[in-house]
């Protein structure tokens, strides 16, 4: 199994990075429906892509608290 996250869409494609920083281009007709930017994809041996909502939620808060810790830090300069 491979695992991409959906980094932007440019026209039909998904442009979408791996774990080691490669980018691939993924035909938004082969992504479900739902799929948007930072969403984690799981695409099993046969090429089924789904997305791993678990693993984008995980993402997406760790994304947030580095955020608002960020923003805090801003805040006492």
């Amino acid at each position: 199994m491979k695992t991409l996250i959906i980094d932007r869409f440019e026209e039909n494609y998904a442009v979408c990075e791996d774990d080691d920083g490669k980018f691939f281009a993924i035909e938004k007709e082969e992504l479900p429906v739902e799929a948007t930017e930072g969403d984690v994809l799981n695409i099993d041996d046969d090429g089924v892509i789904c997305i791993n909502a678990e693993e984008t939620d995980n993402r997406r808060n760790r994304i947030r608290e580095k955020m608002l810790r960020l923003k805090k830090r801003s805040e006492t300069v």
